[in-house]
C-alpha cells in the first residue's frame, strides 16, 4: 500500500493592489435631510401606542379561581368587553392622526 500525497494548497488570499494604481473614490459629504415626521408627530405616536398598551393590559386576566367553576362575569366583564377595545381603537385613531398630521 502506498499513501497518496495530497498537493499543497495555496492560500485564497488576494494581494492588494499597490497604492499608486488603486482607484481613489471621491468622498461625499452627507447633507442634513429633514425628517418626515416632527417632534409633535412622535409625541402623538407615543400617546397612541400607550393607549393601545393600556387597552391590552385591561384585557389581561380572566382566569377562574377554581378549575371546577365557571364564572362568566370574569370573562365577559365590562372592562374586557367594552373598555379595553375603546382604549385600543382610540390609540389606533391617535396613531393615524399622528401619521397624517403635518409636522411643524
Amino acid at each position: 500500500m502506498s499513501a497518496k500525497k495530497t498537493p499543497k494548497s495555496t492560500p485564497l488570499v488576494k494581494k492588494a493592489a499597490p497604492a499608486s494604481t488603486a482607484r481613489r473614490s471621491s468622498v461625499s459629504v452627507a447633507t442634513a435631510v429633514p425628517l418626515i415626521f416632527g417632534k409633535r408627530n412622535y409625541i402623538f405616536w407615543g400617546v397612541g401606542m400607550g393607549l393601545v398598551v393600556i387597552g391590552f393590559l385591561l384585557m389581561l386576566g380572566g382566569g377562574m379561581p377554581d378549575k371546577d367553576t365557571w364564572d362568566p362575569s370574569l370573562i365577559y366583564s365590562f372592562r374586557r368587553i367594552t373598555l379595553a377595545p375603546i382604549f385600543i381603537l382610540a390609540g389606533l385613531g391617535v396613531n393615524i392622526y399622528a401619521i397624517f398630521t403635518r409636522s411643524e
